[in-house]
Parts: structure tokens; sequence; C-alpha cells
């Protein structure tokens, strides 16, 4: 099917290199359709930072800057496939986010736990700003590899239940799509998140990225 034209016009059976070109042509249906497939993934690659002390809104957007930028620069001849120059992206921009937040510029990126207030939210998860204690901000401003050591060691003090809730929920599901898939409410999906934010908290605070 062509518009008048004479493009493609975008549907969800195209490529995303497909998408990007048509986008690149000011196809605003390709580009809301690739922001659909890549939410999910910008999600992900953000919330390990969330549960260790970010702020989960800010974290968020600035995945989604970073997915918007790999769409409006994205080029085949330049990179591999565009899922992988959209991950490349998001990181690229969080890491500049987390690095400006060390710098004070974004606050709530390094120095927010919300311990008690409860953030919870139908689709999505807010948190409130509480200090985690008198710890240097630069100490929350972890590499990947100390984040997944230390929630593979989170994952040790969990429950069955709320280990099953951090595996959908650092896979980058919403709060609703948790809820339906784990067959409970919203609420219990969001207390359950806070339990685990607690418990990294604790750990982060510890020192200990074991768990043992």
């Amino acid at each position: 099917m062509c518009n008048r034209n004479d493009r493609p016009i975008a549907t969800d059976s195209l490529s995303d290199e497909v998408l990007c070109r048509l986008a690149g042509e000011g196809d605003r249906n390709a580009e809301e359709l690739l922001v659909t497939r890549y939410t999910r993934l910008a999600r992900k690659i953000a919330r390990p930072y969330f549960l260790i002390g970010g702020d989960s809104e800010d974290l968020t957007q600035e995945g989604m800057i970073g997915l918007m930028r790999a769409i409006r620069e994205y080029s085949p001849e330049r990179a591999a496939s565009f899922r992988t120059f959209a991950e490349r992206c998001i990181r690229s921009r969080l890491s500049s986010a987390l690095r400006d937040a060390d710098r004070d510029k974004h606050a709530p990126l390094n120095r927010s736990v919300p311990l008690d207030t409860p953030f919870f939210d139908p689709d999505s998860y807010t948190s409130g700003a509480q200090q985690l204690a008198s710890r240097d901000p630069e100490d929350l401003l972890i590499d990947r590899e100390r984040a997944r050591s230390l929630l593979s060691g989170v994952r040790k003090q969990l429950s069955e239940f709320e280990a099953k809730i951090l595996g959908y929920y650092l896979d980058g599901l919403s709060c609703r799509e948790i809820a339906e898939t784990a067959g409970i409410s919203p609420k219990s999906v969001d207390n359950a998140v806070q339990r685990i934010r607690r418990k990294t908290a604790q750990q982060l605070l510890s020192g200990d990225f074991s768990g043992s």
C-alpha cells in the first residue's frame, strides 16, 4: 500500500531499517512505530539504575531521548542493525545523564531513593525524593558490571514472588503488563517493586555486591 507520494505507508510489517528511512523522510507514523517497538528496550536498560538509586521518570525520559536520537541518526551504511544502534544510543544517553547527575545537574538521578514513599502509577513507576543516608552520590554511579553483580546478590534476598516480579520488571514490562502476566493487581506489583528497591538500597549501603 502506498500513499499519495508513492511511499509505502508505515506498518508493523516493515523492518526497523525501512521505518528509519521513512522517518528520516518525515513519516511521523514510521517514527511512532519505532518508538512503540523500542520503548520497552529503553525501560529495560534504565531500570537497573532506578532500582539502584535513580529517578524512574528522569531515567526513562533520558532513555527515550537516546532512542529518538537513534531513529534520527541511524544509517545502515555506518551502523549494524537498528536495534544494536538504538541500544548504544540509549546507553550513551543514560551514561551522560548519570555523569551530569554526578555534577549535581540532575540531583534526583543519583540522590533519590524513596525507600518508603509510594510511587505507584497504573502504567509506570515514579519516585519521590529521599536522601540515601549521607552516602556520597558518586557511590551510586556504578558501572554495568557492578550493577549486574549487585542485582544478582539482591535476588538471593528476595522471595520467590519478588524474584519473579523483578525478572518481569528488568525485562522492561510496564506495571500493567506485569500485573496481567502474573495475574495480580498493579498495586501488588508496585508494592513488590518497592520491597525490591528497599532491599537493593540496603545492600548498596552495606557495600556488599555479592549477596553473601
